[in-house]
Parts: C-alpha cells; sequence; structure tokens
C-alpha cells in the first residue's frame, strides 16, 4: 500500500542524540521516597554512559548519558538521574568505578561535582563528533 503525498524519500544521516546541545528544562521524577541526582561532569565526557548501581549491588546498573546542557547561560556537562529510592549509590564510567557511596535522598535533588577529578585510565575522555554527512 502506497501514499500519496510528495516528500523526499532518501535518507540522511543523523547526529547522536548527545552530539548536540540539550537547551530544553529536564523534568525530575522526585517524591517522598524517590530523589534524583546532577553529576557534573568535564565536556571531555560528553556523550559517555555514565551508570549508577546502588551501593553493595554494583550488577544493578541503569544508565544516562553525559548532555550539554546550559546552567545560568554557560554551558554544562551533566549526566542526570532521577527516580532513585533514597540511598546510597555507586557511579561508573566503562565498568571504573568513579564514585561510590553518593547520597540521595527521597525528595531532594543532590549534586556531585566531578568535574577535573581524577578518573580512572580506562576512561576515555573524548567528545562525541558533532558533525553530519548531508548528501
Amino acid at each position: 500500500m502506497g501514499h500519496d503525498h510528495d516528500h523526499d524519500h532518501h535518507h540522511h544521516a543523523h547526529e547522536p542524540y548527545a552530539a548536540r546541545p540539550h537547551p530544553e528544562f529536564v523534568v525530575l521524577d522526585i517524591g517522598e521516597d524517590v530523589g534524583a541526582l546532577i553529576v557534573h561532569l568535564d565536556a571531555s565526557l560528553h556523550g559517555v554512559e555514565v551508570e549508577i548501581s546502588p551501593s553493595g549491588d554494583d550488577r544493578a546498573r541503569s544508565h544516562k548519558e553525559v548532555l550539554e546542557r546550559a546552567i545560568a547561560g554557560r554551558p554544562a556537562h551533566t549526566a542526570v538521574f532521577d527516580r532513585l529510592a533514597g540511598g546510597s549509590y555507586t557511579l561508573w564510567i566503562e565498568d571504573a568505578a568513579i564514585a561510590r557511596d553518593v547520597a540521595v535522598t527521597g525528595g531532594s535533588i543532590a549534586e556531585l561535582d566531578l568535574r577535573s577529578a581524577t578518573l580512572p585510565a580506562c576512561v576515555e575522555t573524548s567528545a562525541p563528533s558533532t558533525t553530519s554527512s548531508r548528501p
């Protein structure tokens, strides 16, 4: 079955989600027993996945990409985790723990500044490509 409207059917290369700045507001799902964590990182980690796990359960991980956002009109590179049960967490990059015992409290937003932190040698720090090819 076809369709009867005109548009171009050739495909363009799309930029990775992390490659573009993210000026949109972040909506956090927090509540009585559930909080959020904002992790501030160096621009060199733009596009890298940061994983999080409850302390003591290193295998139960979820992840977020480091995105470029704006804070007070200036570029900021953050990973934002919401819907976290109050407790203690470990952060990971490329299977290396970068922070342990990070406290998150229900009903609040915790922030962790890892800019200029010494990361394990296995962590690759290269920003994603922001170029795209177009015919």
